[in-house]
Parts: structure tokens; C-alpha cells; sequence
């Protein structure tokens, strides 16, 4: 029997995970072991696997077999056609045949056959591309989101992964084309409130007159063209979450609008007087470089957004993961275009690697879109890129770090407010305990 595609196992043992990974591996392409569920969700939308196995315990001294149940129903949540075979020990067998009538595709019991455990999981398997030729199931709609191998993406990664699941407020930071957006869908993915629609706005595309009506609506009649009422962005994106993209082109007098929403937390129409409470997640996002060379941004603003901080690294810093990602764009593009899928020759993939992509991942999206388009062999030459010519250095300026933005603010605070701590934590928006923890960060 040919191999199978992906297969994802759970379980807390290693030694059982070491010995199904050689076991497994003659039969599936690849498979992913997890020694917990934590990160379960994300994995399958990165890996798009066809079949998980997934055992049934996970907490020292626990057994009900409540935890596999649990994610379970997770897992469905994420793909509702995904096969899952339940991994258990002889006595909880009945909790197994719960577990099908719950969702799962078929049991395994522990100690397991070789053989029995392969079929099993193999015809599980083989029903995900059944599914997938005959169309008798609605595809599920993966993230777009792609880590890499670089050990800042993995080191991202995982603190995604942490701070996703709570509310706090994160401020995303990188170079355009880096894939800000891409992100806070991410992040937005692996919280409690992925059952909702991300509410997503661009703040360099709004004019000022539009600003409170666009993110706080407004009611019939409280301006000319006022014909009905509207709900803004911030009451759409209620029990949400609420993605401001380049809130750096915020005029300054509108930051005060918008630090006075969220401290309220409560919004009130154009031309109403009544507060509307809203309970919404913030993720923002800017090129930090443009927030500081205008040196406009209000202090108090920033503290409240940037509970989290978070930096996408620019391509040119992470060289593995460029032919990767062009790879990922060639197929995309070959099947949008009904191409035969093309490869790359070495001398191209030098090429690649050797450029310094200041537009980031959205050049090299443009790049491998062009090549596909005008190339008709099944391997594309380095002489086919025509790539942008790099920058020189008197081009280049210097990105200031949300750090030394942070020490810049409370500098001046403590000399205008003349060294009073409970004054200058008050004009930051801040706690006094904070204030002194980052005043000994920044040997203030």
C-alpha cells in the first residue's frame, strides 16, 4: 500500500511517541508527534493532516478519558471532517464508543497490534481523500499563516501561541509586506473568539471627517448623508476581535477619540448620547518606523495597545525561509493559473536567496506570481527573475526598537514632570510598579 499523507499523534508518553513515530513513518509522508494537546488547533492548520490519533489522557492521575473527549470536540471544531482515531487503554473502552458517537472515526486499545493499528489508521486516512475527490464534504478553509523554519519564527511561534488564547492587547510591529495582517488573523484563530468574524480596518484609508462614524457608527439624521443607522467597527467586532491596520497614520487629535473607547470601554454613536459597551479583543499593527520618525504618537495611547508586543522579522533576516515560502507561491500560483507545477533550478533559488527583499514576503509573493505567469517551461531559470534593485546605504535608515521608543516617552515625562513618579506614570497611563520596573529596564 502507498503511503499515506500526514498523520498527527497525541500523546504524553515519549516512548510511545518514539515507537509509533518508527513505526508510522514507512506508511504516512510525515508524521507529527505532540506530547501535549496545547497547541493541537494550530498544528492542524499548519499541517493540514489526514488522519490524528489521539489518546484519550493527558493529566498525571487523571483517567476519565474526559480530556480526549474534550479535544475531540476541538479538533471538530477546527475540521469538522477530519478522522480522528481515539487512542485507550482496555478499560476505557466504553468511553471509546462514546467518543464515535461523539465524532471520532474508530479506537485503538493499548498495549496495540502493529498491524491492526496501521490498517486502522490507513483506511482513516484514505476516507479524508475520499472526501476530498468525491466533494461529499465541505473543505475547511486553513490558515494562511506560514511559520517557517528560522528560529525567530519558532521563537514567535511560541509566544503566539501563549498570549493568543487570553484577551490582552497586542501591538504587532514590522516592515511592510511582512505579513502584519496575516498574524493578527492568526492570532485571532487560536482565540476564545475565532467563532466570530475578525473585524479588520485600515486607519490609513480612512479620512478624518469618517473616523468616528466608520469605527463608532452613527444614527439617522446626525449628518446630511445620515440616512440611517450604522454600526461601526468597534460594535461589529463586539465579543471579537478588532484589527487596526498603520494605526501610526492616526491624526494625534483622533488618538484621543480612541484611548477614550478603550478605556471606557463603551462606544457612543455619531449624534447619540447613549453609551454602548463593547467587549472586543485589540490587536494593532504599524511599521514602527514610521510611528517614531513622526514622533506623534500619544504615550498613554501606546501603553494601552501594546499590553503585548510583538515584531515580525523582515525576510532578509530570516534567509530559510525564502525558498519555502517561494515554493509555497509557486504552487498557488501554478494551480490559480492551470500551470503545470514548475520547480526551480539552484541557480534560481541562489538568486532568491541572495536578494534582499525590502518588500518582504509580498515582493516575493509578486516576484513568483510574474514568473509563473511569462515562463512556459517546467523549470524556471535565475535569468527570469527581475528583481528590484537593493537600496544603498544612504537609503537606509536606522529602525528604532519599541524599546527605545518607550525609554524616548519616559524621559520626557520625568522632566516634565520634574522627577514625580506618580505624576509621570498618571501622564503614561501607567502603573507606578510598572513605571519602576521599566525605569530600571532602561537604568533610568
Amino acid at each position: 500500500m502507498s503511503k499515506s499523507g500526514t498523520i498527527i499523534i497525541v500523546d504524553d508518553n515519549k516512548g510511545v511517541l518514539t515507537a509509533l513515530q518508527i513505526l508510522l513513518k514507512n506508511y504516512f509522508s510525515k508524521v507529527v508527534t505532540l506530547s501535549s494537546p496545547v497547541t493541537l488547533s494550530s498544528v492542524i492548520r499548519e499541517e493540514a493532516p489526514e488522519v490524528i490519533l489521539l489518546d484519550m489522557n493527558f493529566t498525571s492521575g487523571i483517567n476519565t478519558g474526559n480530556e480526549g473527549l474534550f479535544w475531540l470536540h476541538e479538533i471538530k471544531k477546527v475540521r469538522p471532517e477530519l478522522p480522528v482515531v481515539l487512542f485507550t487503554a482496555y478499560a476505557d473502552i466504553e468511553l471509546a464508543i462514546r467518543g464515535i458517537k461523539e465524532g471520532a472515526t474508530d479506537f485503538i486499545v493499548k498495549p496495540w497490534d502493529n498491524q491492526k493499528l496501521v490498517e486502522t489508521l490507513q483506511t482513516a486516512a484514505a476516507s479524508t481523500h475520499n472526501d476530498k475527490k468525491t466533494g461529499s464534504k465541505e473543505e475547511t478553509t486553513h490558515s494562511p499563516m506560514y511559520w517557517g523554519e528560522s528560529k525567530v519564527m519558532q521563537q514567535l511561534r511560541t509566544l503566539i501561541e501563549k498570549v493568543a488564547i487570553t484577551d490582552a492587547n497586542i501591538l504587532i510591529t514590522g516592515e511592510n509586506g511582512t505579513g502584519k495582517e496575516m498574524l493578527a488573523r492568526e492570532i485571532h484563530l487560536l482565540s476564545n473568539r475565532k467563532y466570530k468574524e475578525m473585524i479588520a480596518v485600515d486607519m490609513g484609508t480612512i479620512t478624518e471627517s469618517l473616523f468616528e462614524s466608520e469605527l463608532f457608527g452613527h444614527v439617522k439624521g446626525s449628518f446630511t448623508d445620515a440616512h440611517t443607522d450604522r454600526t461601526g467597527k468597534f460594535e461589529a467586532a463586539d465579543n471579537s476581535t478588532l484589527f487596526l491596520d498603520e494605526i501610526g497614520n492616526l491624526p494625534y487629535h483622533l488618538q484621543a477619540k480612541l484611548l477614550t473607547v478603550l478605556q471606557r470601554r463603551s462606544i457612543v454613536r455619531v449624534g447619540s448620547n447613549t453609551p454602548i459597551p463593547i467587549h472586543i479583543r485589540l490587536i494593532c499593527a504599524t511599521n514602527l518606523q514610521e510611528m517614531v520618525v513622526k514622533g506623534e504618537f500619544r504615550e498613554d495611547l501606546l501603553y494601552r495597545i501594546n499590553t503585548i508586543h510583538v515584531e515580525i522579522p523582515p525576510l532578509r533576516e530570516r534567509k530559510e525561509d525564502i525558498i519555502p515560502l517561494a515554493e509555497r507561491f509557486m504552487v498557488r500560483f501554478c494551480k490559480q493559473y492551470d500551470k503545470t507545477l514548475m520547480k526551480f533550478t539552484p541557480d534560481a533559488k541562489d538568486k532568491l536567496k541572495a536578494h534582499l527583499w525590502y518588500g518582504n514576503i509580498r515582493e516575493l509573493e509578486h516576484v513568483i506570481e510574474k514568473a509563473v505567469i511569462i515562463n512556459d517551461s517546467p523549470l524556471v531559470p535565475a535569468e527570469l527573475f527581475q528583481l528590484s534593485i537593493p537600496r544603498t546605504e544612504s537609503q537606509e535608515k536606522s529602525i528604532s526598537t519599541l524599546e527605545e521608543m518607550e525609554m524616548q516617552m519616559i524621559r520626557k515625562a520625568l522632566d516634565t514632570c520634574a522627577g514625580n513618579l506618580s505624576a509621570v506614570a498618571a501622564q503614561l497611563g501607567i502603573t507606578r510598579q510598572t513605571l519602576y520596573n521599566k525605569m530600571k529596564k532602561f537604568g533610568l
